[in-house]
Protein backbone atom coordinates (compact mmCIF):
# COMPACT_ATOMS: atom_id res chain seq x y z
CA UNK A 1 0.00 0.00 0.00
CA UNK A 2 2.68 2.58 0.75
CA UNK A 3 3.70 2.25 -2.86
CA UNK A 4 0.49 3.22 -4.58
CA UNK A 5 -0.26 5.87 -1.98
CA UNK A 6 3.47 6.86 -2.65
CA UNK A 7 2.51 7.75 -5.88
CA UNK A 8 -1.01 8.84 -4.97
CA UNK A 9 1.15 11.45 -3.55
CA UNK A 10 3.30 12.14 -6.26
CA UNK A 11 0.30 12.90 -8.95
CA UNK A 12 -1.24 15.00 -6.69
CA UNK A 13 1.84 17.20 -5.83
CA UNK A 14 1.37 17.94 -9.25
CA UNK A 15 -2.20 19.54 -8.84
CA UNK A 16 -2.59 23.35 -8.34
CA UNK A 17 -1.64 24.36 -4.73
CA UNK A 18 -4.59 26.69 -3.20
CA UNK A 19 -3.95 28.34 -0.22
CA UNK A 20 -6.06 30.83 1.98
CA UNK A 21 -6.28 34.01 0.36
CA UNK A 22 -6.31 32.66 -3.27
CA UNK A 23 -9.63 32.86 -3.12
CA UNK A 24 -13.23 30.30 -3.56
CA UNK A 25 -14.69 31.44 -6.54
CA UNK A 26 -11.88 30.38 -9.02
CA UNK A 27 -12.30 26.92 -8.37
CA UNK A 28 -14.56 23.67 -9.74
CA UNK A 29 -18.17 24.06 -8.25
CA UNK A 30 -18.03 20.06 -7.57
CA UNK A 31 -15.23 18.09 -6.75
CA UNK A 32 -12.96 16.48 -3.22
CA UNK A 33 -10.38 18.40 -1.79
CA UNK A 34 -6.68 17.27 -0.97
CA UNK A 35 -5.35 19.24 2.34
CA UNK A 36 -1.65 19.17 2.71
CA UNK A 37 -0.43 20.93 6.45
CA UNK A 38 2.96 23.01 7.00
CA UNK A 39 5.45 20.96 8.81
CA UNK A 40 3.91 17.36 7.68
CA UNK A 41 5.75 15.04 5.37
CA UNK A 42 5.72 11.43 3.66
CA UNK A 43 6.71 9.86 0.82
CA UNK A 44 9.58 12.98 -0.22
CA UNK A 45 7.23 15.66 0.23
CA UNK A 46 4.14 17.02 1.66
CA UNK A 47 2.19 14.59 3.49
CA UNK A 48 -1.65 14.06 3.23
CA UNK A 49 -3.46 14.94 6.19
CA UNK A 50 -7.25 15.17 5.59
CA UNK A 51 -9.81 14.14 1.86
CA UNK A 52 -13.39 15.82 2.04
CA UNK A 53 -15.53 16.31 -0.22
CA UNK A 54 -19.39 17.58 0.03
CA UNK A 55 -23.21 15.89 -0.68
CA UNK A 56 -24.58 19.43 -2.14
CA UNK A 57 -24.69 20.21 -5.82
CA UNK A 58 -21.79 22.70 -6.07
CA UNK A 59 -21.05 22.99 -2.76
CA UNK A 60 -17.01 23.01 -2.74
CA UNK A 61 -16.20 26.60 -2.62
CA UNK A 62 -18.68 26.54 0.07
CA UNK A 63 -17.32 23.85 2.10
CA UNK A 64 -14.03 25.00 1.94
CA UNK A 65 -15.21 28.42 3.09
CA UNK A 66 -16.52 26.77 5.97
CA UNK A 67 -13.11 25.24 6.98
CA UNK A 68 -10.91 28.43 6.52
CA UNK A 69 -12.78 31.26 7.37
CA UNK A 70 -16.10 30.84 8.73
CA UNK A 71 -16.06 31.35 12.48
CA UNK A 72 -18.86 28.34 13.26
CA UNK A 73 -17.45 25.01 14.39
CA UNK A 74 -20.81 23.48 14.34
CA UNK A 75 -20.37 23.92 10.53
CA UNK A 76 -17.30 22.29 10.08
CA UNK A 77 -15.83 18.92 12.22
CA UNK A 78 -12.60 20.15 10.75
CA UNK A 79 -12.42 23.42 12.82
CA UNK A 80 -14.07 21.38 15.62
CA UNK A 81 -11.16 18.92 15.83
CA UNK A 82 -8.93 21.39 15.31
CA UNK A 83 -10.14 23.53 18.48
CA UNK A 84 -10.51 20.19 20.14
CA UNK A 85 -6.65 19.85 20.08
CA UNK A 86 -5.82 23.25 21.34
CA UNK A 87 -8.23 23.01 23.62
CA UNK A 88 -6.59 19.38 25.36
CA UNK A 89 -3.30 20.91 24.62
CA UNK A 90 -3.73 23.36 27.08
CA UNK A 91 -5.81 21.01 29.13
CA UNK A 92 -8.79 23.58 29.28
CA UNK A 93 -11.82 22.62 30.91
CA UNK A 94 -13.78 24.02 28.20
CA UNK A 95 -13.53 20.97 25.48
CA UNK A 96 -16.60 19.46 27.29
CA UNK A 97 -18.42 22.23 26.52
CA UNK A 98 -16.84 22.45 22.92
CA UNK A 99 -17.89 19.45 22.40
CA UNK A 100 -21.38 20.42 21.92
CA UNK A 101 -23.23 20.82 19.02
CA UNK A 102 -25.34 23.87 19.50
CA UNK A 103 -26.60 24.75 15.91
CA UNK A 104 -30.18 23.32 16.53
CA UNK A 105 -32.69 25.74 18.58
CA UNK A 106 -33.08 22.65 21.03
CA UNK A 107 -28.87 22.77 21.67
CA UNK A 108 -28.77 26.36 21.75
CA UNK A 109 -31.49 26.33 24.77
CA UNK A 110 -29.59 23.13 26.60
CA UNK A 111 -26.68 24.60 26.64
CA UNK A 112 -26.90 28.24 26.51
CA UNK A 113 -25.83 28.64 30.19
CA UNK A 114 -22.71 26.53 29.57
CA UNK A 115 -21.40 28.36 26.77
CA UNK A 116 -18.70 31.50 26.73
CA UNK A 117 -19.16 33.30 23.66
CA UNK A 118 -16.14 35.63 24.18
CA UNK A 119 -14.34 32.09 24.58
CA UNK A 120 -15.16 30.49 21.69
CA UNK A 121 -14.96 33.44 19.58
CA UNK A 122 -11.31 33.95 20.45
CA UNK A 123 -11.07 30.31 19.82
CA UNK A 124 -12.49 30.77 16.56
CA UNK A 125 -10.35 32.96 15.42
CA UNK A 126 -7.58 31.03 16.57
CA UNK A 127 -8.42 28.32 14.52
CA UNK A 128 -8.99 30.66 11.40
CA UNK A 129 -5.19 31.74 11.76
CA UNK A 130 -4.00 28.03 12.29
CA UNK A 131 -5.77 26.95 9.10
CA UNK A 132 -5.39 29.66 7.05
CA UNK A 133 -1.33 29.64 7.92
CA UNK A 134 -0.93 26.40 7.98
CA UNK A 135 -3.21 24.33 5.16
CA UNK A 136 -3.28 24.14 1.53
CA UNK A 137 -5.20 22.22 -1.03
CA UNK A 138 -5.58 20.35 -4.41
CA UNK A 139 -8.91 19.16 -5.87
CA UNK A 140 -10.14 16.89 -7.74
CA UNK A 141 -12.86 18.05 -10.15
CA UNK A 142 -15.93 15.86 -9.98
CA UNK A 143 -19.82 16.09 -10.94
CA UNK A 144 -21.68 13.49 -9.58
CA UNK A 145 -21.91 13.27 -5.85
CA UNK A 146 -21.81 8.95 -5.95
CA UNK A 147 -18.53 9.17 -7.86
CA UNK A 148 -17.30 12.17 -5.50
CA UNK A 149 -18.17 10.13 -2.21
CA UNK A 150 -16.55 7.20 -3.60
CA UNK A 151 -13.18 8.56 -4.48
CA UNK A 152 -13.36 10.46 -1.11
CA UNK A 153 -13.51 6.61 0.38
CA UNK A 154 -10.40 5.44 -1.73
CA UNK A 155 -8.49 8.19 -1.10
CA UNK A 156 -8.99 8.39 2.74
CA UNK A 157 -8.53 4.12 2.69
CA UNK A 158 -4.90 4.55 0.70
CA UNK A 159 -3.90 7.13 2.54
CA UNK A 160 -4.35 5.68 6.04
CA UNK A 161 -3.69 2.47 5.43
CA UNK A 162 -0.12 3.95 4.73
CA UNK A 163 2.64 2.91 6.97
CA UNK A 164 4.85 5.33 5.86
CA UNK A 165 2.19 8.21 6.13
CA UNK A 166 2.95 9.37 9.72
CA UNK A 167 2.82 12.77 11.84
CA UNK A 168 5.70 14.63 12.94
CA UNK A 169 6.43 14.83 16.87
CA UNK A 170 4.89 18.65 16.48
CA UNK A 171 1.51 18.05 14.37
CA UNK A 172 -1.04 19.30 16.52
CA UNK A 173 -3.44 16.51 16.06
CA UNK A 174 -1.40 14.27 18.50
CA UNK A 175 -3.18 16.51 21.13
CA UNK A 176 -6.21 14.92 19.89
CA UNK A 177 -9.23 14.06 22.48
CA UNK A 178 -10.36 11.20 19.57
CA UNK A 179 -8.45 8.33 19.19
CA UNK A 180 -8.62 7.81 15.26
CA UNK A 181 -7.25 10.82 14.66
CA UNK A 182 -4.20 10.61 16.69
CA UNK A 183 -3.86 7.33 15.53
CA UNK A 184 -4.42 7.51 11.81
CA UNK A 185 -2.23 10.97 11.35
CA UNK A 186 -5.50 12.49 9.51
CA UNK A 187 -8.39 15.42 10.21
CA UNK A 188 -11.04 12.74 10.18
CA UNK A 189 -12.48 9.79 11.95
CA UNK A 190 -15.02 8.46 8.59
CA UNK A 191 -14.16 6.13 6.07
CA UNK A 192 -10.63 5.08 8.10
CA UNK A 193 -8.36 2.00 6.50
CA UNK A 194 -11.80 1.97 4.13
CA UNK A 195 -11.12 -0.05 0.45
CA UNK A 196 -8.01 1.69 -1.37
CA UNK A 197 -6.84 2.26 -4.37
CA UNK A 198 -5.81 -0.27 -6.75
CA UNK A 199 -2.00 0.88 -8.78
CA UNK A 200 -4.47 0.56 -11.79
CA UNK A 201 -6.94 2.92 -10.66
CA UNK A 202 -4.21 6.17 -10.75
CA UNK A 203 -4.18 6.96 -14.10
CA UNK A 204 -8.30 7.53 -13.93
CA UNK A 205 -7.26 10.74 -11.14
CA UNK A 206 -4.83 12.49 -13.62
CA UNK A 207 -7.87 14.31 -16.07
CA UNK A 208 -9.33 15.11 -12.51
CA UNK A 209 -6.86 17.16 -10.98
CA UNK A 210 -6.95 20.98 -11.20
CA UNK A 211 -3.71 22.36 -12.03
Amino acid sequence: MSGVCGKLHEILWEGRRYRFGDGFSDMPKNGVYVLFEKGESGHGGDRIVRIGTHTGENQLPSRLFQHFENPNKNRSIFRKNVGRCLLNMREDDYLSVWNYDTTTALGKQKYRHMVNPDKERALEREISHYIQQNCSFVLLAVQEKLQRLTLESLLIGTVSNCKQCSPSESWLGLHSPVDKIRNSGLWQVMELYSTPLEEGQLSQLLPLIVR
